[in-house]
């Protein structure tokens, strides 16, 4: 848990800072906002890459990710501005399994 907090945080960090001073956006929150989704993405995929953890159950925690950032995107921007925190997720989120995919284990935790 403690190393899949890390990775959130590594991952916000890190994608702020590249979105900051790389790319054109929207402004100071709308890249922090998107910045967490990047940063949660990766963590709870790390997280959830435990052979005990169900696949159903997996892709639930997943949605139910995405629907809290939705919300909060709403709840702070509009539905436009959240939309793409869900796609953010989303390629990080499949990226990382996708890359696990390719290890003999299918993970990439170890």
């Amino acid at each position: 848990m403690k190393r899949a907090l890390l990775y959130t945080i590594a991952g916000t960090l890190i994608s702020f800072l590249i979105n900051h001073f790389l790319l054109e956006s929207g402004g100071l929150w709308l890249e922090l906002f998107y910045s967490f989704a990047f940063g949660l993405a990766w963590g709870m995929a790390f997280y959830l890459d435990n052979p005990v953890i169900s696949l159903p159950k997996k892709l639930g925690i997943s949605f139910g990710a995405m629907i809290f950032l939705v919300l909060i995107g709403v709840f702070i921007f509009d539905l436009e501005k959240a939309l793409p925190s869900v796609f953010k997720f989303s390629i990080v989120f499949v990226g990382y399994y996708l890359l696990a995919s390719f290890r003999n284990n299918k993970s990439l935790r170890d």
